[in-house]
């Protein structure tokens, strides 16, 4: 898909060039756009620039003219390009010219192919050189952090609220994964209810404890609140959601240790310090340095 005539910002210009674009800067040519339709309104972008005129932004403004041409005068929907993970200047490329962040799209070892980021704009989309389109367009490609919330309700003997998952063999304090857009808080009080049918209220934060990477998983952010100190017949009422949970006690932290695995044992030791006012309000897999 190609101009019938030169694109251009005064800068950079695009020369049709047989099913490409000629992309020339400082009266020669240094590199080549490409537009194609694949169906459903949507143009895919290739670029290749050559590597002595890196730094100086041609590659941008080339992409960001292609992209202009495309919702203007083609009256394309969505203009996507697929680049390979590795190849981070290329990546950074199309973020600078206002495509968006979508995924990374895995490859089949027997293809012979790296795996690949695909980065999108729609039509309707606010342009990045205002402040919502800037920002929209950031956090498609800011870090993403995992948060979870728990919950510590201790009873009056000072045992700790501890349940038995089904996915796993090891006990942990009742909570889960924070859902996109909801407040730790409320997310801690939602599984406590949705596990065990409690509905208890939520105090300060009493710890932070960041999780390394481990099992598959990528590192996180887990919060704990305080749910305060309840008589051991609360769980007189405990109605535990059968798919996640099979039991769910007051043990002490002698058990704990026992139940529990070594890092969720370190938080719950570091949560009931921290919680007394003994003991630090970070910490790293329950330690503090």
């Amino acid at each position: 898909m190609t101009a019938e005539r030169p694109l251009t910002d005064g800068v950079v210009t695009l020369r049709p060039s047989g099913d490409a674009f000629a992309v020339e800067a400082g009266g020669r040519v240094v590199g080549s756009v490409g537009l194609r339709d694949i169906g459903e309104s949507t143009g895919e972008i290739t670029y290749a620039l050559e590597s002595s005129t890196r730094g100086q932004g041609y590659a941008t403004r080339a992409v960001r003219l292609l992209v202009e041409y495309a919702f203007g005068e083609l009256g394309l929907g969505r203009v996507q390009a697929r680049v390979g993970t590795e190849n981070v200047a290329a990546v950074r490329v199309a973020r600078r010219a206002g495509l968006r962040n979508e995924g990374v799209v895995r490859v089949a070892l027997d293809v012979g192919a790296d795996d690949y980021a695909l980065l999108a704009r729609l039509r309707d989309d606010p342009s990045p050189s205002e402040r919502g389109g800037f920002r929209a367009l950031l956090n498609s490609f800011l870090p993403r952090k995992r948060v979870i919330a728990q919950a510590l309700v201790r009873d009056e003997s000072g045992r700790v609220l501890m349940c038995h998952p089904t996915y796993k063999d090891d006990w942990d304090l009742p909570g889960g994964v924070v859902e996109v857009r909801e407040s730790p808080r409320e997310a801690a009080a939602r599984e406590v209810l949705e596990e065990l049918g409690l509905s208890l209220p939520l105090g300060r934060l009493v710890l932070a404890d960041w999780m390394p990477p481990w099992g598959g998983w990528d590192d996180a952010l887990c919060l704990v609140f305080d749910a305060g100190v309840h008589p051991a017949s609360v769980l007189d009422g405990v109605v535990l959601q059968a798919r996640e949970i099979r039991a769910a006690a007051f043990i002490s932290t002698v058990e704990v240790h026992a139940r529990a695995a070594d890092y969720t044992a370190r938080r719950v030791d570091a949560a009931l310090a921290s919680v007394e006012g003994t003991g630090a309000a970070f910490t790293e897999s329950g330690r503090t340095g």
